[in-house]
């Protein structure tokens, strides 16, 4: 077991950290994760670090590194939390509107299609209540991206406007949850 923020038995999540960004940009400029994102352009490390110093630092967002919990090989540090996989995200948080918006990308290609996605959704669901005290939860999906669309709502959100043609000619979903 890992001693940060349990999602399940199989995952947990920590805080991210300066020392994170190599396998962050590494995963947002992947083409697989890209292709789900409505920033486009590749991202470099003074980019992300960039994001930490104005966005995570400033208590705008609050990103998170999720672990597969006992996989992959390091030291016993990273053996007891597991592998990185990818990152979730509560970004503009606003605590007089109580809101903010929901994000999350696997950036490990093997972690897909495990109901990881799943659990990670009711896991934030679960901080923004809990956590934040916030009262409503909103996101974007690009149409197309049918897992993402399924997860969310099976965690409760339901869509509330499309945009169309927002980028590549693909659709815009936002999708909203009361918390």
């Amino acid at each position: 077991m890992c001693d940060f923020f349990p999602i399940n038995e199989k995952l947990c999540a920590r805080p991210i950290t300066e020392e994170d960004t190599d396998l962050v940009v590494r995963w947002r400029n992947d083409p697989r994760v890209v292709n789900n994102f409505l920033h486009r352009k590749p991202v470099t490390r003074e980019d992300h670090l960039n994001w930490l110093r104005t966005k995570v630092d400033a208590g705008l967002v609050d990103q998170l590194v999720v672990y597969e919990k006992g996989a992959g090989a390091g030291d016993e540090e990273r053996m007891e939390a597991g592998r990185p996989i990818g990152c979730v995200y509560l970004r503009d948080i606003d605590h007089d509107a109580r809101t903010c918006e929901y994000g999350v990308f696997i950036g490990e290609a093997d972690a897909l299609g495990k109901g990881y996605g799943n659990a990670i959704a009711d896991w934030a669901v679960w901080y923004a209540r809990e956590v934040l005290k916030l009262d409503t939860m909103v996101l974007r999906v690009l149409k197309g991206n049918e897992p993402a669309y399924k997860s969310y709502l099976r965690a409760g959100y339901v869509a509330t406007e499309t945009i169309p043609d927002y980028v590549d000619g693909r659709d815009l979903i936002m999708m909203e949850r009361k918390l």
